[in-house]
C-alpha cells in the first residue's frame, strides 16, 4: 500500500497553524486541488466530512472522519466511504527553528490488485504532489496572515 509523508517549515507557531487546519471547510478558499469539503457531522473531538477533489481533471470524493486532539494539535483522518479502498493519515504540529514543521502524511489503498501494481507509482506521484500543494498553501495563507 502507498505512503506518502510531505514536511514543510512555516515561520509561524503552531497554536496559530492548528485552527486553520481544523477549519477544513476553508480548505478550498485557498487549496486549489479542492472543489468541496463539507462538514455532516460534528462533536467535540471529531467531524465528519464530505470531500470533492480535482486533480489532473479527474474528480475524486471521499468521507472521512476526522478526530482533533486539540491539547497536542493533531488531526487524524480515516476515509469512510469513498473511491479509494483506503485512505487514512494525519497532520503533525512539531515546534522547530524556524517556528513549526508541519507534516502530512497519506496512507492510501487504490484497491484494484490486478492494475496496482501499474498505477500505484502514479498514484503515489499524484498523492505527493497534492499534499506538498496543500502544504505550500497552508504554509501561504499563515505566512501573510501574520505579515
Amino acid at each position: 500500500m502507498p505512503y506518502v509523508e510531505v514536511m514543510i517549515s512555516v515561520s509561524c507557531d503552531r497554536a496559530k497553524i492548528y485552527p486553520i487546519l481544523k477549519d477544513m471547510e476553508r480548505y478550498p478558499d485557498f487549496m486549489n486541488d479542492l472543489v468541496s469539503v463539507e462538514v455532516l457531522e460534528r462533536t467535540d473531538n471529531t467531524t465528519v466530512t464530505k470531500w470533492v477533489s480535482n486533480v489532473d481533471g479527474r474528480v475524486i470524493k471521499w468521507t472521512e472522519l476526522d478526530t482533533f486532539d486539540d491539547e497536542n494539535m493533531h488531526i487524524s483522518y480515516k476515509q469512510v466511504e469513498g473511491d479509494l479502498k483506503k485512505m487514512e493519515g494525519e497532520w503533525l504540529l512539531t515546534p522547530n527553528s524556524e517556528g513549526t514543521e508541519i507534516k502530512l502524511t497519506v496512507d492510501f489503498e487504490f484497491g484494484i490488485p490486478m492494475i496496482s501494481g501499474l498505477l500505484n507509482p502514479i498514484l503515489k506521484k499524484k498523492v505527493r504532489d497534492n499534499s506538498i500543494n496543500m502544504l505550500k498553501a497552508v504554509k501561504e495563507k499563515v505566512e501573510t496572515n501574520i505579515l
